[in-house]
């Protein structure tokens, strides 16, 4: 009798543990936490050039606050541009003339997008689109940008001369 108590009560145990596990490694692998779902938030939109490694339910922040999480990423067909659906909580109103950018947390951290409030007075509704956009700056870019212009350079830099005059009184 003792033992089917026990078994029960390990048995018990290890269910729990598992459910535990299966809730947190969905919640890291980027399961909804409820704030994008909620029906206290608005949607702008957003359209990017290039987006780097910016990823559904990304963090949208202002001032360094979060404000909203991204919902979706889709391809515009007409522009080729990326196009990011944020949904921002009702109580952060943003003007018009808002700025969105595409910035990384860190040297290699995650991207998150970052609004820059402006200076108009009318407010942005539900369902507007930012039209002041900063694309995401992509460090294999960069690093190429670097390694193009360091080649370039090297064929065009000039030789240093040593001219007679230079060299008089020298000895």
């Amino acid at each position: 009798m003792k033992k089917s108590i026990l078994e029960f009560w390990v048995g018990l145990f290890v269910l729990l543990g598992v459910l535990a596990l299966a809730v947190l490694s969905f919640r890291v692998a980027g399961g909804r936490d409820g704030f994008s779902g909620s029906s206290k938030n608005y949607v702008l939109y957003a359209e990017f050039s290039d987006i780097g490694g910016l990823k559904v339910n990304a963090p949208i922040r202002s001032a360094g606050v979060l404000v909203g999480r991204v919902n979706q990423i889709t391809l515009d067909p007409q522009t080729y541009q990326a196009k990011v659906t944020l949904n921002v909580e009702n109580q952060y109103k943003f003007s018009s003339d808002v700025s969105a950018q595409i910035l990384t947390s860190g040297l290699l951290g995650e991207q998150y997008i970052g609004l820059v409030q402006g200076g108009d007075s009318e407010n942005l509704n539900a369902g507007d689109t930012i039209t002041e956009t900063s694309s995401a700056m992509v460090l294999e870019n960069l690093i190429s940008q670097f390694m193009a212009n360091m080649g370039s350079n090297k064929n065009n830099t000039p030789t240093p001369t040593v001219s007679p005059e230079t060299t008089k009184g020298v000895e």
